[in-house]
């Protein structure tokens, strides 16, 4: 994975003033999502997300969040498949997340595309002792929503378009969510802050570095 594939500038401060028709479509279908299933609702927040319009910046932040889903997805779909002994209501939750992070994938991909961009591959992946057993699965995963949320609110003030920057601010609450799952199953407090941190692109890479395959 190449630095030129991800592309945050410096953080700078933005005022957003309404809400467009296609951004409260876009919100809209996300808190269905969160209620039925990201599954469910995805061909929808394909069709919402992709009527915004989004610069050449803006198109590299998605990939960049891409780059980040692809990871989260994978994480979960191995998850199932490689953790022994799995609860059933962290079994339960795994597979809400696992499609709520795939749905990401396919709507980030789709807008990528709708908006003249060319959707990053996804990296190889290796979660090394992650899947030792469900306390190390359960911790790297908190370790992976925190930096996601970290992550989008990291690029959110540098987005230009009104529907992209609405349609990352939808997805940042799912993953928050997330997040506050995660620590209450993990016997945590949901949320532990008033407010999260935010992360430059550096940041995040640093964080998720050890587990992209070089190369990639």
């Amino acid at each position: 994975m190449s630095n030129s594939n991800l592309v945050v500038p410096e953080l700078a401060t933005v005022e957003i003033k309404g809400m467009t028709r296609s951004a409260f479509l876009l919100r809209s279908t996300l808190a269905a999502g969160a209620v039925y299933g990201g599954a469910v609702v995805g061909p929808y927040v394909k069709q919402a997300f992709a009527q915004g319009e989004g610069s050449s910046g803006d198109i590299d932040i998605l990939n960049f969040a891409l780059t980040l889903e692809y990871l989260e997805s994978t994480f979960y779909q191995e998850a199932l498949r490689q953790v022994n002994g799995l609860s059933g209501d962290v079994q339960a939750l795994t597979e809400q997340l696992e499609a709520d992070e795939a749905a990401h994938v396919e709507a980030l991909t789709q807008t990528i595309s709708d908006l003249g961009g060319k959707p990053v591959p996804a990296p190889e992946v290796d979660f090394g002792e992650g899947f030792k057993d469900e306390d190390s699965y359960l911790e790297l995963s908190q370790t992976f929503e925190d930096t996601g949320v970290s992550a989008y609110n990291g690029a959110a003030p540098e987005i230009q378009a009104t529907e992209v920057l609405a349609a990352a601010g939808s997805i940042v609450q799912i993953e928050g969510r997330h997040a506050a799952l995660i620590r209450f199953t993990r016997g945590e407090e949901p949320a532990p802050t008033a407010f999260d941190e935010t992360l430059d692109m550096q940041e995040v890479l640093d964080a998720v570095e050890p587990f992209i395959v070089k190369g990639n």
